[in-house]
């Protein structure tokens, strides 16, 4: 069992099959919400051409989202018309989207948007956002979307974060980030040996991972604008499972440079470092609580491999899971209110999500082969790797479900990145 469970932790992430070029990811709904928000968005004056349109990137978040049903538009109303709310409440809609795009000289946009309520007949919202670069017009897009989820459910959007996951194409390892929606997909770093283990810094800038350039595990972090990485940790024996604490200062790593593979803590400078477990079990893939204060693990300190959580100072140290022979990959939620995990019942490895207040559980997939859980920042999806180079975000309550794939690239292992700024 020990043996097994290190090969998952540290080895089903390389990404045995390998296949050809860079491909974008596609989206395919699997699943929606069954009580849905009745909304339409129009379409925006002076809208960008084709996929580029603000007003199609905001249907198709909203829709992606599961928590809207979409009225079908093929009016053009700029943010300043007039609405005929009595029309649009007959069509069945509750609220209208609007919108208009001014274009610049320069080629930079402006938007300007209106969320409409045609039942109390008024504004539930608007936004302008101006001096937008052409390559930033998606992200632009995507904030009109969170605008809207926000005012509609009273919870953040997601829509303008970002995702990062491993790809493997032919021999080459690939560490990639995409917007939610699997577009501006950019490679961070590539290499022929592998890459596993993708953690977001809490300001959305940087990436820890592990490389195995040197052909051994290393944990780096690397600034997304400029490339540059330096090793954190290069320690004999192996370096994995970076987590970053909430204010950025610190990893908490597993290092096996002694008998036994144990959790440290560690400055993102690189100095002081401290061992934080110290059993004759293996302790892995830390994470942190949203208050720095708890870390969560996964060890075989009891014959199976289990979450647990203690003290940032290696304190307090408990048992989490207790309904299955094997737990592993613990993610906590933003709100701090429940755990992510793969439960291992028999021959399926499936994600369980835990409720750190109740301990109630559900299990949010049927699948066999269920990988890398990672909350989006609002605790609302979970993104996860569901087996052949298939990653799919679920909500929580389970009734939305779709799918990010590619057919040239096998991809696994994502971390879903915080909000920005």
């Amino acid at each position: 069992m020990k043996r097994y469970f290190l090969q998952f932790i540290a080895l089903a992430f390389l990404l045995a099959t390998g296949l050809s070029a860079l491909a974008q990811l596609k989206i395919e709904v699997t699943g929606v919400g069954s009580d849905q928000i009745p909304i339409s968005v129009a379409g925006f004056a002076d809208d960008l051409p084709g996929d580029q349109a603000i007003s199609a990137i905001v249907r198709a978040d909203l829709a992606r989202s599961g928590l809207f049903r979409l009225i079908e538009s093929n009016e053009i109303i700029p943010d300043n018309a007039p609405l005929d709310a009595a029309a649009w409440k007959a069509r069945g809609a509750d609220a209208v989207v609007t919108g208009s795009v001014i274009k610049g000289a320069d080629g930079r946009i402006e938007i300007r948007y209106r969320l409409r309520d045609v039942t109390k007949v008024g504004d539930i919202s608007q936004l302008e956002i101006k001096n937008i670069q052409a390559q930033f017009s998606r992200t632009a897009a995507h904030r009109v979307a969170d605008d809207v989820f926000n005012a509609l459910t009273g919870v953040r959007g997601v829509f303008a974060t970002r995702i990062a996951y491993v790809a493997k194409a032919g021999s080459e390892y690939r560490l990639e980030v995409t917007d939610s929606d699997g577009e501006n997909q950019f490679v961070a770093f590539r290499s022929t040996e592998p890459i596993i283990s993708p953690a977001w810094s809490p300001d959305g800038k940087k990436l820890a991972y592990v490389s195995f350039d040197n052909k051994k595990p290393i944990v780096y972090v690397q600034e997304l604008d400029t490339g540059r990485r330096i090793p954190v940790a290069n320690y004999k024996g192996n370096n994995s499972a970076p987590a970053w604490s909430p204010d950025g200062k610190k990893l908490a790593i597993a290092l096996s440079h002694e008998a036994q593979t144990h959790i440290h803590l560690i400055n993102a400078d690189r100095s002081d470092r401290k061992q934080l477990t110290k059993t004759n079990g293996i302790d892995t893939e830390p994470c942190f609580s949203p208050d720095g204060q708890t870390i969560y693990f996964t060890s075989d300190r009891g014959n199976s491999p289990q979450i647990y959580r203690m003290s940032v100072e290696g304190t307090d140290v408990r048992r989490v899971t207790f309904r299955s022979d094997y737990s592993i990959s613990p993610s906590v939620s933003a709100d701090g209110r429940m755990l992510a995990y793969i439960s291992g019942r028999g021959r399926n490895y499936q994600l369980q999500l835990h409720d750190l207040t109740t301990g109630a559980e559900k299990a949010l997939s049927t699948a066999s082969h269920d990988e890398s859980p990672s909350f989006a920042p609002n605790s609302r999806y979970i993104v996860y790797s569901s087996g052949k180079g298939v990653l799919t975000v679920v909500s929580t309550d389970g009734n939305t479900r779709y799918n990010l794939t590619t057919k040239t690239s096998n991809i696994r292992e994502p971390a879903w990145g915080p909000f920005t700024k």
